[in-house]
């Protein structure tokens, strides 16, 4: 269940990335400071952090790929 739980975080800050990038753009006028990017800051911390999340997919994909490289081995009669 531990690992589904963090592979499950990557995804959801993503969406939740989208969802505050497409959300409100005229939070971007009320700001004094001018952006460095064109999203605002609530999905610039969400994509951030998905990506830190992102390690667990690489770790499970990396197992799955590695998994169907092993050679297997044939035993007489198989």
């Amino acid at each position: 269940m531990d690992g589904w739980l963090r592979l499950a975080a990557a995804p959801t800050f993503a969406w939740m990335a989208g969802i505050s990038a497409a959300g409100s753009p005229a939070t971007m006028m009320c700001s004094a400071v001018p952006a460095f990017v064109p999203i605002n800051d609530m999905a610039l911390m969400y994509l951030l952090m998905s990506l830190f999340h992102l390690s667990a997919w690489l770790k499970f994909l990396s197992g799955r790929l590695r998994g169907r490289s092993a050679p297997t081995t044939q035993t007489e009669g198989d």
